[in-house]
């Protein structure tokens, strides 16, 4: 069973060192992107330096450090999915050394009345993915340790934003009517598919993960609305945002 896979007793075969060396330390804060419009304007907009790449079969992954109102950031452009956004974000940490990440990302609308004009800050996901079980005890739900800190930040901010319960799952096609009403009924307000496993991740490796999120499409037991997608994916208004939480942390 996947929920018999954490095992905290043994030691792990491969390990970083044996693809990159010895770990970097250049730098504390970095943004996790998921959207190429963000990235590219962050590219056009910023004087930007590659201080480390993470290595992939179909390709090299750079991180780039960037100074934003006097604070060195970091970013790179990660992949979908709890394994890869979640390996990613520790090969980030061992490449440059970045210890706390400011992840935010689009998702699928649970709650409408509750969510509409706010950002959503996760306080637990529902882990309906894989990735989280080899890092976690096994449980229904994982905290999202920083929700409150996040929260009081957009206090401070001005941001307008909703706390509340997520759902990551893997099968972005298996978000049937049936697990819609049962994540619903939890309390849910949306669903995405990351942030179970790279909470599970940072908790295990002793990483900050500050994350929200932009709900777009909507999913209802009536149907589905994909019209808010493209916007919730590439506003660069969340990019700003995660940007004075990278002062602020």
């Amino acid at each position: 069973m996947i929920t018999d896979c954490f095992d905290r007793e043994t030691e792990p075969i491969i390990s970083l060192k044996d693809f990159y060396g010895e770990p970097n330390h250049l730098i504390d804060t970095c943004l996790i992107i998921y959207s190429r419009e963000i990235y590219a304007h962050l590219l056009e907009t910023f004087a930007c330096e590659v201080i480390g790449e993470m290595s992939l079969c179909n390709g090299k992954i750079p991180i780039y450090k960037m100074n934003y109102k006097g604070k060195d950031v970091a970013f790179y452009l990660t992949g979908l999915g709890s394994a890869i956004a979640a390996t990613l974000c520790y090969e980030a940490s061992w490449a440059v050394g970045a210890t706390k990440f400011i992840m935010f990302g689009s998702c699928g609308n649970l709650n409408r009345e509750k969510t509409y004009g706010k950002y959503i800050v996760p306080t637990e996901s529902y882990r309906g993915e894989g990735f989280s079980y080899y890092y976690a005890e096994p449980a229904d739900y994982i905290e999202i340790k920083n929700a409150h800190k996040l929260s009081a930040i957009f206090e401070e901010m001005g941001v307008p934003y909703v706390l509340g319960k997520n759902w990551t799952t893997d099968a972005l096609y298996r978000e049937t009517k049936g697990l819609v009403a049962k994540r619903k009924e939890e309390g849910c307000l949306s669903v995405e598919m990351e942030l179970a496993g790279v909470q599970a991740l940072c908790d295990f490796h002793g990483l900050e993960l500050y994350d929200f999120l932009e709900a777009g499409d909507v999913l209802e037991a009536s149907g589905y609305e994909v019209e808010g997608l493209h916007n919730a994916n590439h506003d660069f208004g969340k990019l700003y945002i995660g940007l004075e939480v990278a002062l602020r942390v």
